[in-house]
């Protein structure tokens, strides 16, 4: 047992990143970053040295371009890279009645509305401060 060095009644930091990242409130969060990072590797480490969704987003290779509007049900059928998108992340605020939806593209950019934008930036904000507790 001399390898042991954590308290097993400690939860890692990797661990907590994981169990905060997978509450209910951060589940469209997080199929973003899953389709950005699909590995995981650095995302802890990403996510606390960021200021901001975009500066994360740019951590990991992405840059942000916005749009007015996004049809989903159009997107489909651009997904491949023929049609560039990899994939079409649909999400509905119920709260605010809000659709926010988010394309990942093969050209590595993220295309979304800035209400999209903006929403997720305050998702990043309070996992960060969820985080810090």
């Amino acid at each position: 047992m001399a390898n042991q060095t954590a308290d097993p009644g400690v939860e890692s930091r990797q661990q907590r990143f994981e169990s905060v990242l997978s509450r209910e409130q951060f589940k469209g969060l997080k199929a973003i970053l899953d389709s950005v990072s699909p590995s995981g590797d650095g995302l802890c480490q990403r996510i606390n040295g960021a200021n901001s969704y975009e500066q994360l987003l740019l951590g990991l290779g992405y840059r942000i371009t916005l749009t007015k509007q996004i049809h989903v049900a159009d997107c489909y059928s651009r997904v491949g890279p023929t049609g560039g998108i990899r994939a079409v992340l649909p999400y509905n605020d119920i709260p605010t009645q809000s659709s926010l939806p988010t394309l990942v593209n093969f050209d590595s950019t993220v295309t979304t509305t800035p209400k999209s934008a903006a929403f997720f930036n305050g998702l990043f904000v309070a996992l960060k401060a969820q985080l810090k507790d």
